[in-house]
C-alpha cells in the first residue's frame, strides 16, 4: 500500500522553523549552524553558476558566500512563504561602486524533510536601475566560480579598496596591481566591471579620479590650480582630463568650479 502524502497543513509549520533557524544562522554568520541544518543527501543548486553541491561541497561554498560584516545582510523583498515542506525566499544584493543602482535579485525554493535542508533550488538575476530584470549573465561565470553574493563581496572590496588605499592617484594604476591587492584574479574583476557593474577598467578608474578631484576643487575654490590639481589626482593627459570632465559634469572644470563657488555663497 503506497505511503500517504504528508499532511501539508502539518508540515507547513515545522517547514517555517527549519527555514527561519537557517535564515537566522546566515545572518549571525554561524557557519555551523548552517551546515548542521543540511541533510545528509542534501543538494544544493546554484543556476547562476550552474552548479550542483551536495555536502562535502558546502562548506567550502557557504564559507566562501557568508556576510563578512554586520551590515551584509540581504535585502528581502518579501515574506518567507511556506507551502507543506518547500519553502521560497525573495531577496537582492545591492552592488556598490558603479554609477547607477545594480542589485542582484535572488530566490530560493528550500525542501525540508525530516527537520533538515534537502534541497535548496537558488536563482540569480542582474538588474540595472530603470531595466527590466533579464536574468542576463556571461557564459564565462560558470568558470570563474562566483556566486551571486560573492560579486557583491568583490563589488564592496574594490570600492573600500579604492576608497582608503586610492591607488587611483598614480597615474600608471593597471588592473594586474588591483588585482594583486584586493586578491581576486585579473578575470574575477574583468567580469565584475564589464558584465556586472556595466563599465570598463578605465571608466572605473577615471570615475574615482574626477571624485577626488572635484573634492579637492570644492576645497580649494576659485583659485585653485586645476590643472595641476588633475595631475595629482592621477591623470596624465590633459586633453584627456578634460573630455573625461565634461562627459562627466556637462561643463568645463572652470565654470564647474565657478558654478560650485557661486552656490556655496548663496
Amino acid at each position: 500500500m503506497p505511503t500517504p502524502p504528508p499532511d501539508t497543513a502539518a508540515q507547513t509549520p515545522l517547514t517555517l522553523e527549519v527555514v527561519m533557524r537557517y535564515h537566522l544562522a546566515w545572518k549571525r554568520r554561524d557557519l555551523e549552524a548552517i551546515l548542521a541544518l543540511y541533510h545528509p543527501e542534501v543538494q544544493y543548486n546554484d543556476f547562476f553558476q550552474n552548479r550542483s553541491m551536495g555536502l562535502a561541497e558546502l562548506r567550502a561554498y557557504v564559507s566562501g558566500t557568508l556576510p563578512r560584516h554586520p551590515d551584509e545582510y540581504l535585502e528581502h523583498n518579501d515574506r518567507i512563504r511556506v507551502d507543506g515542506s518547500t519553502a521560497f525566499i525573495q531577496y537582492q544584493t545591492a552592488l556598490q561602486g558603479s554609477g547607477e543602482r545594480v542589485v542582484f535579485r535572488s530566490s530560493e525554493a528550500i525542501t525540508v524533510s525530516g527537520g533538515l535542508i534537502l534541497r535548496i533550488n537558488e536563482y540569480a538575476s542582474l538588474v540595472r536601475e530603470g531595466e527590466p530584470a533579464t536574468g542576463r549573465q556571461a557564459p564565462a561565470i560558470s568558470k570563474l566560480g562566483l556566486s551571486a553574493r560573492q560579486l557583491g563581496f568583490m563589488a564592496r572590496d574594490l570600492a573600500d579598496y579604492f576608497e582608503r588605499q586610492r591607488p587611483f592617484l598614480d597615474p600608471e594604476l593597471d588592473l594586474a596591481r588591483v588585482a594583486g591587492a584586493t586578491g581576486y584574479s585579473r578575470n574575477q574583476l574583468s567580469y565584475l566591471l564589464n558584465q556586472v557593474l556595466g563599465q570598463s577598467f578605465y571608466r572605473y578608474v577615471t570615475q574615482a579620479r574626477l571624485a577626488y578631484l572635484l573634492a579637492r576643487l570644492a576645497e580649494q575654490g576659485e583659485g585653485a590650480a586645476i590643472d595641476e590639481l588633475a595631475a595629482s589626482a592621477g591623470f596624465n593627459s590633459t586633453s584627456a582630463f578634460y573630455k573625461a570632465f565634461r562627459t562627466h559634469t556637462g561643463s568645463t572644470p572652470k565654470a564647474w568650479l565657478q558654478a560650485h563657488c557661486a552656490r556655496a555663497r548663496r
